[in-house]
């Protein structure tokens, strides 16, 4: 399930897969942690994910995902 996650949101290419799990790791528990509205973990994600590497459009493709957006 991991792969079809990358591959749907394009958070890094393989290559970056294998260097950086970690940064990986964070930034889908981030993405999780948006879409199931548990915000009060976000901080905890952005903050391992910078540290594992995560550079700041990673994260800002995260956060701003349409998908998270309440259809009016």
């Amino acid at each position: 399930m991991a792969t079809k996650l990358l591959v749907s949101t394009d958070l890094l290419t393989a290559r970056g897969l294998k260097k950086h799990p970690v940064k990986l790791t964070a930034l889908l528990y981030l993405r999780e942690a948006l879409l199931q509205e548990k915000y009060e973990d976000c901080a905890d994600c952005i903050e391992i994910a910078s540290h594992f590497g995560a550079r700041h459009f990673e994260i800002r493709n995260i956060l701003e995902d349409p998908r998270r957006m309440p259809v009016l």
